[in-house]
C-alpha cells in the first residue's frame, strides 16, 4: 500500500489530565511504528496538553463550529481548534448527527470552515439498521456523504479522509462483516473518483469504524479499500489501541 493507514483514536467524552498517560504512551510507541499513521481526537479540554505531549502522533478534534466566532456559547470554532493544536477535525459522526440533530447541509458548512482554518477533514458517514436490512445502504450513504461534503475541497487525497461508521455498529461489539466493509468501500471510492479525478479520488484515505478491536483489526485492514480506522472505546488505553496498530502494522509488512 503506497499510502500509509490511519489508525486514529476518538476519545470521545472521555479524558481528564490523568488520561495524559495515555496519550504519551501511544506517541512512544507510535515512534517505532513507522509504518502506520497514528491520531487521536481527544476532548476539547486535551487537545492542547496532548499536542504538547505528542512527538509523533497527530492530534485532532472530535467537531467544530461553522460560524468564525460570535454569540455561540458552548461552541468551538475551527480557528480555535487549530490555534489548540488539532491539525484535524472529525465531522458528521453518527452521534453529532443523531444527538444533536446535525444535517448534512450543516456538516458542509462545518468542514468549509475547518478547511478555511486550515485542519483537515475526516468526514463521518454510515446508514442505520434499516437501511442496511432494507438493501438500502449503499445509496443511502452516498447521498450522505455528497450532500456533506464541502464544495471548497482542493487537494482532497491531502486534505480528507472519509470514515464509514455504520450506526448500528457503534459501540455495539458487532463489526459489520468484511463483504458488507468492502462493499460500502468500493462504492465510495466510485463516488470519490467521480467527484476528485482518478487520482486525487484514489489518495482519499477511507477509514471504517464501529467496533474495531485488536481481534478483527487485521482482517479489516486487509479489506479492498479500506485505508485505515476510526476506533472508539479501544483508543482510551494505550495497551488496547496499540494492539490494534501493531495488528494492520503486520498485515502492511506481510503484504510487502
Amino acid at each position: 500500500m503506497a499510502i500509509r493507514p490511519f489508525i486514529v483514536g476518538n476519545w470521545k467524552m472521555h479524558g481528564t489530565r490523568a488520561m495524559l498517560s495515555e496519550a504519551r504512551a501511544i506517541d512512544r510507541a507510535a515512534q517505532r511504528l513507522m509504518q502506520v499513521e497514528i491520531a487521536l481526537a481527544p476532548p476539547y479540554t486535551l487537545i492542547h496538553p496532548v499536542r504538547r505531549e505528542a512527538e509523533q502522533i497527530g492530534v485532532g478534534a472530535q467537531d467544530c463550529h461553522p460560524a468564525d466566532g460570535g454569540a455561540h456559547t458552548g461552541d468551538i470554532s475551527a480557528a480555535m481548534v487549530a490555534d489548540a493544536g488539532a491539525g484535524f477535525v472529525i465531522l458528521g459522526h453518527s452521534e453529532r448527527r443523531q444527538g444533536h440533530g446535525e444535517k448534512d447541509s450543516l456538516i458542509c458548512e462545518k468542514g468549509t470552515a475547518a478547511l478555511a482554518a486550515g485542519l483537515k477533514l475526516i468526514l463521518c458517514c454510515g446508514e442505520p439498521m434499516e437501511k442496511r436490512e432494507s438493501g438500502k445502504a449503499v445509496d443511502f450513504v452516498l447521498r450522505q456523504l455528497k450532500a456533506s461534503l464541502p464544495a471548497t475541497i482542493e487537494e482532497a487525497g491531502e486534505r480528507l479522509t472519509i470514515a464509514y461508521e455504520p450506526i448500528w455498529a457503534i459501540g455495539s461489539g458487532r463489526a459489520a462483516s468484511i463483504d458488507e466493509i468492502v462493499e460500502m468501500h468500493t462504492a465510495i471510492r466510485a463516488f470519490l473518483v467521480k467527484t476528485f479525478g482518478e487520482e486525487e479520488g484514489a489518495a482519499v484515505r477511507i477509514l471504517y469504524g464501529g467496533s474495531v478491536n485488536a481481534e478483527n483489526a487485521a482482517e479489516i485492514i486487509a479489506g479492498d479499500e479500506v485505508g485505515g480506522a476510526l476506533v472508539g472505546g479501544a483508543s482510551l488505553s494505550a495497551e488496547s489501541f496499540m494492539n490494534i496498530v501493531l495488528a494492520v502494522q503486520e498485515v502492511i509488512t506481510n503484504r510487502d
